[in-house]
């Protein structure tokens, strides 16, 4: 499996429909077993078995996790911190961000900011103390912006969007 930010040298192997209804039973539920993945995708569970594992093996499928309810987990406030760096320092900034409490997602972007990260704080006090002290310490982040998240919607895995989870080829 390919390590997140290095670039995989051999290009993805296409998926077909069975690969992609593999990866909507999984996204709905990580913990099905391959049996009920075979029934459900109409193939042996030796081919159901191998197709997870050649899934897993190029780096599809990245790991699996259990979905948590954030306040219910003692962190009640929540939020996405936009940051400007330093040109050409993502990833220091990023090994930085990663060893942060709450740290949930970082993401390098373009547009008025380079790096989107969300954090799930137990409160607003810890929140401003990560920000203040630990993110604006970095030396490469040279201003932040603290967006406050009021509500949010966990989007169901398998649910599917308007339009293909996943492009056919």
């Amino acid at each position: 499996m390919a390590d997140e930010g290095t670039e995989r040298t051999v290009p993805p192997r296409p998926l077909d429909s069975t690969d992609r209804d593999i990866l909507r039973i999984l996204q709905a539920d990580g913990r099905a077993s391959i049996r009920s993945v075979a029934e459900r995708v109409h193939v042996s569970r030796a081919n159901a078995y191998a197709r997870i594992n050649r899934l897993i093996d190029d780096g599809v499928i990245r790991g699996f996790s259990a979905r948590v309810d954030q306040e219910r987990a003692g962190q009640g406030a929540s939020a996405y911190i936009t940051l400007k760096i330093v040109q050409n320092s993502w990833r220091t900034v990023r090994e930085q961000l990663q060893e942060l409490p709450g740290a949930t997602h970082i993401a390098l972007v373009s547009g008025d900011f380079d790096v989107l990260l969300l954090v799930h704080t137990p409160d607003n006090r810890s929140l401003r103390e990560l920000v203040l002290t630990r993110i604006q310490s970095i030396p490469e982040v040279l201003s932040t912006r603290t967006l406050l998240v009021f509500e949010e919607t966990d989007l169901a895995p398998g649910t599917p969007p308007p339009g293909p989870l996943i492009a056919p080829p």
